[in-house]
């Protein structure tokens, strides 16, 4: 799971979705399929879901929260559609796209984790990451397949 493929509609969505939530923290979820190629895993995004940042509104420009409630629901929809729920995106504003101690300390391996860095109202740097389980530590994964939106 080296790999990310997100079709660039998607990306651009994420990065709209993070300036609009500026300057807190926007969420969503990530849906697809691993595709196994030899010994290459490649995560292949599907669809998003921007669902809402249900931390404490005094909190919501450093943190985000996704309750097990909508994660469930996602499993869910997700086993319908014979995918998988494959992580998650939120945003850092005014940080870089670089996991927090919070973030790491939160997350759970397998899941990849997209952020999206909005400084000053605008959306810059976007980076994944997985949690390896061995180390406790993320590791980034190289985000394929999209194209920045120059406008």
């Amino acid at each position: 799971m080296n790999e990310l493929l997100l079709p660039a509609e998607m990306y651009n969505r994420i990065q709209e979705e993070a300036v609009a939530a500026y300057p807190n923290e926007c969420c969503g979820i990530l849906y697809g399929r691993d595709i196994r190629d030899g010994g290459v895993v490649r995560r292949a995004v599907e669809r998003i879901e921007a669902v809402k940042n249900e931390f404490e509104a005094g909190e919501q420009y450093h943190r985000f929260l996704i309750t097990p409630q909508t994660l469930l629901k996602a499993e869910k929809q997700a086993g319908a559609e014979g995918s998988l729920v494959l992580g998650f995106y939120h945003s850092h504003p005014d940080h870089p796209a670089r996991p927090s101690e919070y973030d790491r300390e939160h997350a759970w391996p397998f899941y990849s984790y997209l952020i999206v860095s909005v400084l000053q109202g605008e959306a810059e740097e976007m980076t994944c990451w997985v949690l390896d389980e061995a180390t406790n530590q993320f590791k980034m994964q190289e985000i394929l397949g999209t194209v920045m939106n120059d406008e």
